[in-house]
């Protein structure tokens, strides 16, 4: 600013070239007019020079240091400049053409909104409430201008705020994540990546390159490309971007987006999410749902609400923080938000039958199912309320008499007579899914729970529940193994007792006696017949349950006694079927097969068993309004504890131990694991009426006991013979 009152001077730009030549006479004027005024002769500043010359020393200025880095930097400026605007024009060419490519590939927008690569599988329970889903669920089309407004204004906040007024890139927003991942001490590219909606739709579509099995190794590979955040992807989303906001409007866009997007727990898709969630559409979630929601996208598996619900909700809750401050909702709104988070549905919540679903997933043709294209929905055999049951048992059982670190395992199989499996629990974690299943997948030995078999083929050859076996010390010579003597569990004889006393004290030297008087292979043949699929030990200890069998199975055996001596399929899927269709295409797997023994028979053994229950190994297992039959099993240093029995309702089998077979201390099949069976069927028989178990009560024994029935007769007797010298030599 100047002080001395005078107006400044007008600043004028050069004029490097002449609007037009000048003739000889305007160029003399112009001569004359430019000298200077005051003393003659019109020197420069240098006195007797020329005006020419005085013009160039005026407009050099400065030394000469000065002059030559002075132009040094205007040549070098004038040549980045030149090189910036010509490089800058080639990439907007060919980002231009790139763009006009990619836009004339973009299909219709219908054709984007589902494009999985696997198809799901609903599950219901036996009132058709669905409770698990497997594969990639995509719970119908839904559109931007459809949903819950609260969803689609979530879904801005917290992704792209400007994304109504870009043009698909900003520059800002990239240049901001950059930031923060530098500060965070990360890579540019790794973390934040400031991509518009816009940009992660690009991604979302694989920048329109479908999936190729001979470029990439698996699809999960494909995925994992098309995700990729580096600088050179991001690079190729520009006219990728370019090309969709030409293509489409922004509601179309944010409609690809909302159906694509992969938000946890398999589902994919907003529909999807709000129904295996909230048990809702997207057009119904609340404000506090759809920032649950829509906190999804920055990491569907660690926020996912069935993984932690509190992190979940805490997450929700900055969305809400965010909605309210771009002024989407109100601050009361906000409030009540924060004050009234997001629930999830009960089916959610329980994630009940995690195993049972594995296992019906396992049971189902794999190209209906894990591998399905499809969307298959498989109505099933679960009760929700007998799973919940069994799963609060054991939970209370375990958290009442374990010592806190123990790391024994359990598993539990609720079964109907015919089969029909009605709850698993398949480990102490019951919340999950794709985990291992103690129920289905563990082959562990029986031990005494496996004697029925021994005392079935025994009742189906004629014996009877009063007929005398002897019960003191025992040597077998077996072939290729030597001598072999059985012990009793409490290391007391009783001498000789009734086959029912015998199977309610679980008296080995007695059932091992009664496995040779009918033959190892008849025994063999009834437990096989009556499911016990895997292979049986060929010697004498095969009557002390030495051979390893799931818990499925043996629950299955059992209610195979229940329901009249039938051999029984266990099955937990009723019908398959395509969603919306009304015919199945395929209908229940299993049920009640062929009779393995007599009517008579087994109804004497279920009363046998209840012996076990009343007066035996099992009392623990006693209930206080019904009648009740099963069996212990206790295998060597107590590594398995089993108890397995019924009432005229339900066949409960349980199992207790540890993952890597070491001794339980202090556990007996009679112990916790009968202590949970009694927990389990006081749960689901309360409000069922009580009825009689099938069974044939025997006349009380004379003296106490009777040698033999009057059915024997010396055909018999010459059968049990020989079948006694066929066992001492191996059984077969």
């Amino acid at each position: 600013m100047t002080t001395s009152g005078r107006k400044p001077s007008t600043l004028r730009a050069d004029r490097r070239y002449p609007t037009k030549p000048a003739t000889a006479g305007q160029r003399g004027a112009s001569a004359k007019s430019r000298a200077p005024q005051g003393g003659g002769g019109g020197t420069g500043r240098r006195g007797g020079g020329g005006g020419s010359g005085g013009r160039r020393g005026g407009n050099r200025g400065g030394n000469a240091l000065t002059r030559f880095f002075g132009g040094l930097f205007r040549r070098i400026f004038r040549l980045v400049w030149g090189v910036f605007w010509r490089v800058t024009v080639v990439v907007a060419l060919l980002i231009g053409i790139t763009a006009f490519y990619d836009y004339s590939t973009l299909p219709p927008v219908q054709s984007l909104l589902d494009a999985r690569s696997r198809g799901s599988v609903t599950m219901l329970d036996d009132q058709n409430k669905p409770f698990a889903w497997r594969g990639e669920s995509f719970g119908g089309e839904v559109h931007a201008d459809k949903v819950s407004p609260y969803l689609r204004e979530a879904i801005i906040s917290t992704e792209d705020r400007r994304f109504y007024d870009h043009f698909g890139v900003s520059p800002r927003g990239i240049i901001g994540a950059m930031l923060i991942n530098m500060r965070a001490g990360r890579s540019p590219f790794h973390g934040n990546g400031g991509s518009t909606i816009t940009q992660q739709v690009a991604k979302l579509l694989c920048l329109g390159h479908p999936y190729d099995p001979k470029i990439w190794k698996s699809r999960s590979d494909y995925v994992a490309d098309c995700r990729q955040s580096t600088l050179w992807r991001k690079i190729k989303e520009v006219p990728y971007a370019f090309a969709l906001e030409a293509k489409y409007t922004k509601n179309q866009i944010l409609t690809i987006y909302m159906n694509r997007a992969y938000l946890g727990s398999g589902t994919v898709g907003f529909e999807a999410a709000a129904e295996r969630y909230f048990g809702k559409h997207a057009s119904d979630v609340t404000v506090a749902e759809a920032a649950m929601l829509a906190g999804l996208l920055k990491a569907p598996s660690y926020y996912a609400p069935t993984t932690n619900l509190s992190r979940a909700q805490e997450r929700a809750n900055l969305i809400v923080d965010l909605m309210a401050e771009q002024r989407y909702i109100t601050l009361a709104q906000a409030r009540y938000a924060h004050d009234h988070p997001a629930q999830l549905s009960k089916a959610a919540a329980d994630r009940a039958g995690g195993y049972f679903a594995d296992w019906v997933m396992e049971r189902a043709p794999s190209f209906l199912s894990t591998d399905t294209t499809e969307d298959v929905t498989i109505q099933t055999t679960l009760d929700q309320g007998i799973q919940a049951a069994a799963v609060g048992a054991l939970h209370d059982v375990f958290d009442s008499k374990l010592k806190p670190g123990s790391k024994a395992q359990a598993a539990i199989v609720v079964m109907s007579p015919d089969g029909a499996v009605r709850a698993m629990v398949g480990g102490r974690t019951t919340e999950v899914s794709g985990a291992f299943n103690r129920a289905t997948q563990a082959l562990r030995q029986t031990g005494s729970a496996f004697k029925p078999f021994v005392f079935a083929a025994a009742l189906d050859m004629g014996m009877s529940p009063n007929d005398i076996v002897e019960d003191s010390p025992l040597t077998v010579n077996v072939p290729g193994s030597g001598p072999w003597s059985p012990k009793d569990f409490d290391k007391d004889y009783m001498g000789p007792v009734t086959l029912t006393t015998a199977l309610a004290h679980s008296l080995n030297t007695s059932a091992v006696r009664i496995a040779l008087k009918v033959g190892l292979d008849s025994v063999r043949k009834v437990a096989t017949d009556f499911g016990i699929h895997t292979d049986l030990a060929k010697g004498p200890a095969l009557a002390l349950g030495v051979s390893s069998v799931t818990l499925l199975d043996m629950t299955a055996a059992y209610a195979g006694i229940l329901n009249g001596g039938s051999s029984v399929r266990p099955y937990g899927l009723l019908s398959l079927s395509l969603r919306g269709d009304k015919q199945p295409l395929m209908g229940q797997t299993g049920g009640i097969g062929e009779r393995v023994i007599s009517q008579k028979a087994d109804q004497e053994l279920i009363y046998m068993m209840s012996q076990v229950v009343e007066r035996g190994t099992g009392q623990r297992a006693k209930l206080p309004d019904r009648q009740a039959a099963g069996k212990t099993g206790t295998t060597q240093n107590s590594r398995d504890g089993w108890f397995i029995g019924f009432t005229a309702n339900y066949v409960v089998g349980v199992w207790m131990g540890h993952d890597d077979d070491s001794p339980m201390t202090g556990i007996t099949g009679g112990g916790l694991p009968a202590e949970i069976w009694h927990e389990v069927m006081v749960r689901i028989d309360k409000n069922v009426p009580p009825k009689p178990l099938p069974m044939i009560v025997p006349p009380p024994a004379e003296g106490g006991a009777s040698v033999a029935t009057s059915n024997d007769s010396p055909t018999l007797i010459d059968k049990l013979i020989g079948n006694i010298l066929s066992g001492l030599t191996g059984g077969n």
